[in-house]
């Protein structure tokens, strides 16, 4: 009978430090990795509405990073798309519409997933905007989940699966159940990244916004 009512703390103790390693390979990754590139494949699922499947759009490219607070994501198809934090501006460039939106980078930035993996070198500084929570591992990976602090944000929550120091998958839901999922394939840490790498240029003609 004690053995019984045991049980479900014993299971508790021994699931409970495979679960810590999440945060272990968090905290490792944001004070060891200053830099790093892969190339990455994103699935968007929206929700199902009545009496239609969930719609599901898929996109490709590559990303790169390097502390403090500067990234790239460079989408290739189906639309070409740049993103990019040079520390200063965020930038966004959709080359169909030849369109450059440019923003504040501190203003946006905070709540993000970048801010997960390019801007902070610790947890405590994470944890000024999210709240981390280690998760159970799942598909090979150790997990965690971060829930932005401010909630008037368009996140709801930010899970990252980490292998080998490196994150392997990041897994965001917003506010309307939309789920959107980034596999990266090889991760390179701390690669030597060109001293332009995160500089940003309109191209010539382009419409530039500045909201």
């Amino acid at each position: 009978m004690m053995l019984r009512l045991l049980a479900p703390f014993l299971i508790a103790l021994a699931v409970c430090p495979a679960w810590a390693d999440g945060l272990k390979s968090l905290e490792k990754f944001v004070s060891t990795v200053q830099s790093g590139r892969a190339e990455f494949t994103q699935t968007v699922t929206s929700p199902a509405k009545e009496g239609q499947a969930p719609r599901v759009r898929t996109s490709s490219g590559s990303f790169e990073f390097a502390r403090p607070n500067r990234f790239k994501f460079v989408y290739r198809k189906p639309f070409e798309q740049t993103i990019v934090g040079d520390g200063q501006t965020l930038w966004l460039f959709d080359a169909d519409l030849n369109q450059v939106t440019a923003r504040k980078q501190a203003e946006v930035l905070g709540s993000t997933p970048a801010a997960l993996i390019a801007s902070a070198p610790d947890l405590q500084a994470l944890q000024q905007h999210f709240s981390l929570q280690a998760a159970p591992d799942r598909d090979g990976l150790q997990w965690v989940q971060a829930t932005p602090k401010v909630r008037e944000g368009a996140l709801q929550s930010i899970r990252l699966g980490f292998a080998d120091g490196a994150i392997k998958v990041l897994e965001m839901t917003d506010n309307f159940a939309q789920r959107s999922v980034l596999n990266f394939k090889a991760m390179d840490l701390n690669p030597k990244l060109a001293a332009d790498a995160f500089v940003f240029t309109p191209p010539k003609g382009a419409d530039i916004i500045r909201p």
